[in-house]
């Protein structure tokens, strides 16, 4: 037996509006992921078809922005986050657990590693000033994922100068995550490059002094060629193994290939420039080392200068000490057996040996 629907003459209620000030957002819906967003500071952007759409959003957007975009890739950057921090990152990205420690532990090696979701990479912005011999150094790490770059910074770094470069190559941004990478490694590795350049200056300058005629021992360019050997031995462990970092980059293939077509001569630039400072960097400790044999060559003549003169001056003198002394002479001298006599000769021995050791201490013989 069918059922007919009632139709009846009853008036239909108006509408009513919701409960609420309509000018009073609700509460936010539930999230889709438990992590819960970084604590640290953070900077993101993110970039759709060759060009940057957003900027400085907050990180627990991430997936909805790369959801409702297939062809967007995001940049985020961490200042000192701890594990908590990067739990949002790693539920999205599936990040790898040692390279999460990795980029928790500080003073890890330069290095690129993969990983079957993502790479890993670790690297070092330098700064050198050449007037107190400090070499400063900054470690950045970063996860690179097919739609991401993700840097984690462990101390001072100037972020607005690598946002300045990528922003000056805009018809590179089509390259996605590889437009991104190339303007990170660009940045360490020019400015690696500038402190191999301004090290190979200050060794330039210090060369000149060693034969440059000076009072002193020698003592001052010693020290500053120590000095500057550290701070070469420094360098070289945190330059070195980029060649290998950006070599391994050019080599990616498949899922991980960042090195597209059109930004493989833009990643040859940044190898050539790694191999240039690699290059600068020992041929600054042959420098020191030559530095150093220079100088002791020089101290040794030096001193060799110094003992033909006072053997001179002494074969001098011994001829008449040993006449005199050979015939026992005793001449009167004014007040001889007189006491202001033996005040008189005291004060000239006093006083021409004094003048003796002055002459000698200007001359850097004492």
């Amino acid at each position: 037996m069918e059922s007919w629907a009632t139709v009846t003459d009853a008036p239909v209620p108006a509408p009513r509006p919701a409960a609420g000030d309509p000018q009073t957002p609700g509460a936010h819906d539930r999230s889709v992921t438990t992590a819960q967003p970084p604590q640290c500071p953070t900077r993101t952007r993110l970039y759709q078809q060759g060009r940057m759409t957003a900027e400085g959003f907050p990180a627990e957007e991430i997936s909805d922005r790369l959801a409702s975009a297939p062809d967007a890739v995001v940049w985020l950057d961490l200042h000192e986050p701890n594990e908590a921090d990067l739990g949002i990152v790693v539920q999205e990205f599936g990040l790898h657990p040692l390279a999460v420690e990795d980029a928790i532990q500080d003073e890890q090696r330069p290095k690129l590693d993969r990983y079957p979701t993502h790479l890993f990479a670790n690297m070092y912005a330098v700064a050198f000033d050449a007037e107190s011999a400090d070499l400063s150094a900054t470690e950045i790490s970063a996860f690179v994922t097919p739609r991401a770059l993700i840097t984690v910074r462990k101390s001072a770094f100037d972020v607005d100068a690598l946002q300045d470069r990528w922003d000056a190559s805009p018809e590179l941004a089509s390259g996605g995550v590889g437009f991104l990478v190339h303007g990170l490694l660009d940045a360490v590795v020019d400015g690696q490059y500038d402190v191999s350049e301004q090290l190979d200056d200050t060794l330039d300058d210090l060369e000149d002094q060693v034969f440059v005629p000076r009072r002193d021992a020698g003592t001052d360019i010693r020290r500053r060629a120590f000095e500057l050997r550290r701070v070469v031995l420094q360098l070289r462990r945190l330059v070195a193994p980029m060649r290998e970092v950006v070599e391994r980059v050019l080599r990616n293939t498949g899922e991980h290939h960042l090195a597209h077509d059109f930004l493989t001569p833009y990643y040859e630039d940044v190898h050539d420039h790694v191999l240039r400072a690699a290059e600068t960097v020992e041929n600054a400790r042959d420098r020191i080392a030559s530095i150093l044999e220079s100088e002791q060559n020089i101290q040794g003549q030096q001193l060799n200068e110094v003992t033909k003169k006072l053997a001179a001056w002494a074969a001098i003198i011994a001829v008449p000490t040993a006449v005199t002394g050979y015939y026992g002479q005793n001449v009167p001298y004014p007040g001889f057996d007189q006491h202001w006599g033996w005040i008189t000769s005291t004060a000239v021995i006093v006083i021409l040996s004094a003048g003796l050791w002055l002459l000698l201490r200007r001359r850097n013989w004492l």
